[in-house]
């Protein structure tokens, strides 16, 4: 079973699209998405999942634990994290997962 790197605590998620692809249903694993992730943001979403993990939250917090990592950010390509450039950033991915949604449909 995935686990999000906390003493084995499965990642319901990650299950969940395991299933959907072991049932031979892939498309239903990223339903939400109109277009697959950049490698980028792929890292990002890891990164943020594992950090969660540690119970590390709120922005700024976040924020140093992902500079601390050296992990990228997808649209300038640096490590430069702050709690305003993590909002800016989950917000310019959301939107542009949003725009592809509609132009694409589910299952990218």
């Amino acid at each position: 079973m995935a686990t999000n790197g906390t003493a084995g605590r499965p990642d319901a998620f990650k299950a969940m699209m395991a299933a959907a692809r072991a049932a031979g249903r892939p498309e239903l694993a990223h339903q939400g998405r109109g277009r697959p992730l950049t490698q980028a943001e792929d890292d990002l979403a890891e990164a943020l999942m594992e950090i969660y993990g540690q119970g590390i939250t709120g922005q700024a917090d976040l924020a140093r634990a992902l500079a601390a990592r050296a992990v990228i950010r997808p649209s300038s390509g640096k490590p430069d994290w702050t709690a305003d450039t993590l909002e800016a950033e989950l917000q310019g991915i959301n939107a542009d997962l949003d725009a592809a949604y509609l132009e694409h449909g589910f299952g990218a």
